[in-house]
């Protein structure tokens, strides 16, 4: 598959960032719409690969998804990791019984050469997602929580602690050296390209780690199409997740505001919600800031707030 026809990248990490891709994909056609997803979550658990991110928008994009956990996927059963806990075994990370599925075909094509790349397009493709779903590399980058607690892996920081230590940096393993996939390259240089969305996500857990690796954030910088960021804020607290915990353990008060500063030069536009229009002037912002109501709680939603992403874009091209 090739990104020639891409009209839109999306860089997105879990379920916040899955429901604005959602919402792109159904207004795009197919092959128009490329989503850059972050492996940095990733890890090996019971002996299988576990991409949890990828995980997410790929449920979300088939419709699987359980919007009541806001994780995993709907319909789930949980006799597996019943069985495991009578025997003894790890239980702090749960495997639906229908998840379990994916990580097993995705570790078995792993283990047979497969790049992760190969493996997420097949499993998209079996799943009748239409949206080409993009690792951020085939390499390995991990992400790691300093802490009151010491170095934290992610999962053990924010699935088996909760978020529950104080968080005192961040770095991810072998960011420096990995390299983007050729799909990701090609989708940001694009001659189509009209816009590179950066998702509702957390911005220090899922985009970070992409922007970490040199060659991609490069290529966001260098991409010819407006770069337009989302507020995962809204009202000093976080939509979904621990963005406003760790934003203040940092040091950071937890606004759109922030965010905004946190990507800097690299965006051309940022998109804060309506209910904090009237909190902050937006000449303070460092970019042009709209307003829209990012509250996503179904697919309508979803939709309505990808239309008003993309005409904010739009609103921000050079004149031909």
């Amino acid at each position: 598959m090739t990104g020639q026809a891409t009209k839109v990248v999306a860089l997105c990490g879990g379920v916040g960032g899955a429901k604005l891709a959602y919402g792109l994909s159904r207004l795009l056609a197919d092959g128009e719409l490329a989503i850059v997803v972050n492996t940095g979550d990733d890890f090996e658990h019971l002996g299988l690969h576990i991409s949890p991110d990828i995980d997410s928008v790929t449920y979300a994009l088939a419709e699987l998804d359980d919007p009541e956990r806001g994780w995993g996927r709907r319909g789930e059963s949980w006799r597996f990791m019943e069985a495991l806990g009578e025997l003894g075994g790890e239980t702090w990370f749960q495997l639906g019984d229908l998840d379990l599925a994916t990580h097993i075909e995705r570790t078995r094509r792993l283990a047979a050469g497969e790049s992760l790349s190969s493996v997420t397009e097949g499993l998209c493709r079996k799943l009748g997602v239409r949206a080409r779903i993009l690792p951020m590399s085939d390499a390995s980058v991990r992400t790691v929580v300093e802490s009151d607690q010491g170095s934290l892996a992610f999962q053990h920081y924010f699935v088996r602690e909760r978020c529950a230590p104080r968080i005192r940096g961040l770095h991810f393993e072998g960011a420096e050296t990995a390299q983007p996939t050729a799909a990701v390259l090609e989708a940001l240089s694009s001659d189509a390209l009209t816009a590179v969305v950066i998702c509702p996500s957390n911005p220090y857990l899922s985009v970070d780690p992409m922007l970490a690796v040199p060659d991609l954030r490069q290529a966001v910088a260098a991409a010819e199409a407006p770069v337009v960021a989302v507020t995962p804020i809204v009202g000093g607290r976080a939509i979904k997740g621990p963005a406003d915990k760790i934003m203040r353990e940092l040091g950071h008060a937890p606004s759109p505001l922030t965010v905004a500063q946190h990507y800097g030069a690299l965006i051309d536009g940022f998109v804060a919600d309506v209910r904090d229009a009237s909190g902050t002037d937006a000449g303070a912002y460092p970019t042009p800031v709209t307003f829209a109501d990012t509250i996503m709680k179904g697919p309508a939603e979803r939709k309505r707030l990808a239309w008003e992403v993309m005409c904010f874009a739009e609103s921000l091209r050079s004149p031909a």
